[in-house]
């Protein structure tokens, strides 16, 4: 009878990743550097905006169509998943 019993198996309790605390509303402060930081960035999408500003997911979406339709920043993929956006450079260029 080789083998026998060992010792049970213990199962890990997995890991947990920290809950973060985003806001679903902007303050005044989050929507000026929103209006000054974001629009210099290269790469911008939702996840970058929310680590950024620290808001909530949806509020970055918002505030990113609202920044498309002001002219500030141009789409470069828009799938239903992810957004991409880029800077406007050629708004640069006509000044």
């Amino acid at each position: 009878m080789a083998g026998g019993k060992g010792k049970k198996k213990k199962w890990s309790k997995g890991k947990s990743r920290d809950q973060v605390d985003n806001k679903v509303l902007m303050t005044k402060e989050q929507h000026d550097r929103l209006h000054a930081e974001v629009p210099k960035m290269k790469l911008i999408t939702v996840s970058a905006v929310v680590e950024k500003l620290k808001i909530n997911g949806g509020l970055a979406r918002r505030a990113l169509r609202d920044l498309e339709e002001e002219g500030k920043i141009r789409p470069v993929l828009i799938s239903r998943a992810q957004r991409i956006y880029t800077r406007n450079v050629a708004e640069d260029n006509e000044d």
